[in-house]
């Protein structure tokens, strides 16, 4: 018997799966692609456009000037804040202490000595009686030292004296003798313009007082203040040992620091 051939089974080769062919086209050699596109297709962004301006020179620094306008914006308002506290204040000690200006009248006029001397002088000594009424209920005024009291006959000063040291308490009246001397060099007009206005019946005169006070309230002393006080009267005559007359007077009272 012949011999049965074994046929064996040959395992014939797989077939690679062909490659998927290109959608697009490949790139030639010598050239370059990025991921982004074509950069032949893509257009360059616009240059930068500089503007020119013209120079300028450089400012100084505001720091100082910064400065001093907070400096005077902070004076202005502390300034400001002072007034207000001082309206405070005296709105205050007004309607507590309810303030008044004391009055004075010119109560008499003696003249002891009035008389013409051999070169032409003037003596003059008067006593004059000044009465100072203090209206206040709790106001007190001390009368210092440094005072001085004059008479003037139409601008020439005839005499000058001083007021003494007192205190004048609530509510009081105080009446003041005081003694003024003087000497008036070429005084033979004057005697004239005398005699002129004493036919007339009025001699006009001024009494001027400059006297430094200090204002009690309560039992608070303030600083000191100066009265400027001036009196307008008219006599009737100015001779030696007459009983001089006023016809009227009138007193005004100024204040000064």
């Amino acid at each position: 018997m012949a011999d049965h051939q074994k046929i064996h089974p040959v395992s014939v080769p797989e077939q690679e799966a062909p490659l998927p062919k290109p959608t697009a086209p490949l790139v030639p050699r010598g050239s370059s692609r990025s991921e982004n596109g074509d950069p032949e297709r893509q257009q360059p962004p616009p240059p930068l456009k500089r503007s020119l301006t013209p120079y300028s020179p450089l400012k100084p620094p505001k720091k100082k000037r910064g400065c001093c306008i907070r400096c005077l914006c902070w004076t202005c308002c502390l300034f400001f804040l002072l007034i207000i506290l001082i309206g405070i204040a005296a709105a205050v000690i007004y309607l507590v202490f309810q303030p008044k200006i004391p009055k004075y009248s010119v109560d008499s006029i003696q003249i002891t000595q009035f008389n013409l001397n051999y070169d032409s002088s003037l003596s003059a000594t008067f006593n004059v009686n000044i009465t100072a009424r203090n209206p206040n209920k709790r106001i007190g005024i001390y009368y210092e030292n440094g005072s001085h009291l004059s008479v003037w006959y139409k601008g020439t000063n005839l005499c000058e004296g001083k007021l003494p040291k007192f205190y004048q308490g609530h509510r009081n009246t105080t009446q003041l003798n005081i003694n003024l001397i003087g000497k008036t060099e070429n005084a033979t007009n004057l005697l004239q313009l005398v005699q002129e206005d004493r036919q007339q019946g009025k001699i006009p005169l001024n009494i001027r007082v400059k006297v430094p006070v200090r204002i009690k309230l309560g039992k608070l002393k303030l600083m000191k203040w100066k009265f400027l006080l001036k009196c307008s009267l008219n006599v009737d005559d100015l001779s030696q040992d007459n009983v001089i007359r006023i016809r009227d007077n009138k007193c005004k009272v100024r204040f000064r620091f």
